[in-house]
């Protein structure tokens, strides 16, 4: 899984090294001191070579318009598998070493908004990863042989890990399967980790025989103790692999999607449809009286991914194809409030790929749009989609490389 992040039928191409570059030369060009107080930093992997080739990172005050390339310039990555979030004015690249020990990398920004490296260590490879506290919390989550998932709390201001421990997920699930977590969410002094039941044996380690349930598992934070699981029938598992099936709303409340995408012995088994539940703030058991079935509302579509945009909009990655997890990627903006769904218009038809919407904080300063790296095979731009009209027009090119990541670091 290089840059399919979405779990989309992605092509995305990586490529060519490309010299004149620099780990600690500022990214794309210098801008005007004093002109903002945030950047956007770009992560896009050279096209044109084999799968494999590390990213670059180019920075830019501007996603609306204008062209940025890799070529001579950007800071290229240590490894070709990295994952990219901001916490308290950094800029954090994770290495995934699938199953090796992977680096985490800290930048800051400069006076003249150019990242700089202010640390590097090496941590365990992880398949979870958000920030909660003064931390980034991150989570190892073995699919077969050990029995236990590891956790890690970094504290963003040290860039050094501060505590660590492990959770059975095998007696987590309590089902004889095993609990293998989507992602992680601080909801108040508390950690929401929706889970996959996953049989974890070969030759089905990903398949199940509870495809019509959900689970969220609730720690205490920071200590991360396991205090219950939240469990509801309506729907399947909440998110999937390396996809964050939770948004929390400005209101405390918690708001949770199924894919519907468990599979038996290779084959998608899911009967429920692909769904957002509620959780209420303060509470720690599913809304009975809310189910918002997009599935339904969007005629047979199921949804990939999302990115809470405020006010309970939220922006929603499609799978193209009716009652299936494959298909050419579609976007749509949906009212969580007033459950509403509506097809984004202007984005290209057929996307080859796009930023992860985990790595996807870049609401605009005024709520208004949101932006999303769409790779086609005509080339890399970025898109500004109006979220109350749902409308979707191109801005930034990105020359030399497939979009995998915008990131805003103030």
């Amino acid at each position: 899984m290089k840059k399919s992040y979405l779990k989309w039928v992605f092509v995305v191409g990586t490529g060519l090294f490309l010299g004149g570059c620099s780990d600690d030369n500022p990214s794309g060009p210098t801008p005007e001191p004093g002109t903002g107080t945030a950047r956007y930093v770009v992560a896009s992997a050279p096209v044109g070579s084999q799968d494999g080739v590390a990213d670059y990172l180019l920075t830019t005050s501007d996603l609306t318009q204008g062209t940025i390339s890799t070529v001579g310039q950007g800071i290229e990555q240590d490894g070709s598998y990295r994952y990219y979030l901001t916490h308290k004015g950094k800029f954090f690249s994770l290495l995934y070493g699938q199953g090796n020990p992977g680096a985490v990398t800290t930048y800051a920004l400069d006076e003249k908004g150019a990242l700089q490296k202010t640390s590097d260590f090496q941590a365990e490879t992880v398949q979870v990863f958000t920030t909660a506290g003064d931390d980034i919390l991150t989570i190892k989550v073995p699919r077969s042989g050990n029995e236990s998932a590891s956790w890690f709390r970094i504290n963003a201001d040290q860039s050094k890990i501060v505590s660590e421990g492990q959770v059975n997920i095998v007696k987590l699930a309590g089902n004889g399967e095993r609990a293998h977590f989507t992602w992680a969410t601080q909801v108040g002094d508390k950690i929401f980790a929706p889970y996959m039941s996953i049989k974890g044996a070969a030759p089905d380690v990903f398949g199940t025989a509870y495809p019509d349930s959900s689970w969220i598992a609730v720690f205490s934070y920071p200590s991360m103790t396991y205090e219950k699981t939240i469990k509801d029938n309506r729907t399947s598992f909440i998110g999937s692999y390396f996809n964050n099936g939770l948004a929390v709303d400005e209101n405390g409340d918690v708001y949770g999607f199924s894919p519907a995408s468990a599979t038996n012995a290779g084959k998608e088994s899911s009967t429920k449809p692909s769904a957002f539940v509620r959780i209420k703030k303060g509470t720690t058991e599913f809304d009975q009286s809310y189910f918002f079935n997009v599935q339904e509302k969007s005629g047979g579509h199921k949804i990939s991914d999302q990115t809470y945009l405020g006010s309970g909009k939220i922006l929603l990655y499609m799978y193209g194809d009716i009652n299936a997890t494959t298909g050419n990627a579609k976007l749509a903006i949906a009212d969580l409030y007033n459950q509403t769904f509506t097809w984004v218009t202007g984005a290209p038809n057929a996307i080859a790929s796009s930023s992860a919407s985990y790595n996807n904080n870049t609401v605009s300063e005024d709520k208004k749009s949101v932006y999303v790296g769409i790779n086609t095979e005509a080339g890399s731009w970025v898109y500004t989609i109006d979220i109350a009209t749902a409308t979707a027009k191109q801005g930034l090119k990105v020359e030399g490389g497939a979009i995998t990541a915008i990131v805003k670091v103030k």
